[in-house]
């Protein structure tokens, strides 16, 4: 299984940034797949994600701190993006995909077992 980030950059205050993540390597119907994220100086947190809720349909869950700023979205079995709209100088971080085939809490990252490279972002004013 492999996972590959895309999309990030520099961003200004405000403004919006797009990120993806595609995944190969078997097949990801069923998997939750979602964002991680490492800031300067901090530890790695939850960013957002979907989880799988049956018949090709997802749900999507997100952190406080980003929750009505940013979407996460399911484009297929393979995809998962995140759209960041108004985006502040504290998003700044390297963000990370991550999926999981194992049941556990959505927001604990030791409940994905794939991880992809990170892609990162930076908000400058």
């Amino acid at each position: 299984v492999q996972l590959q980030a895309s999309g990030g950059g520099l961003v200004q205050v405000g403004g919006r940034l797009r990120i993806s993540c595609a995944a190969s390597g078997g097949s990801f119907s069923d998997f939750r797949m979602g964002w991680f994220r490492l800031g300067p100086g901090k530890e790695r947190e939850f960013v957002a994600t979907t989880s799988w809720i049956g018949l090709n349909r997802y749900q999507a869950h997100y952190a406080d701190t980003v929750k009505g700023r940013f979407t996460v979205s399911r484009d297929n079995e393979f995809t998962v993006s995140l759209e960041m709209h108004n985006a502040q100088p504290e998003d700044t971080a390297v963000y990370y995909c991550a999926a999981s085939s194992s049941p556990g809490s959505f927001y604990d990252s030791r409940a994905y077992n794939y991880w992809g490279q990170g892609t990162l972002v930076t908000v400058s004013s």
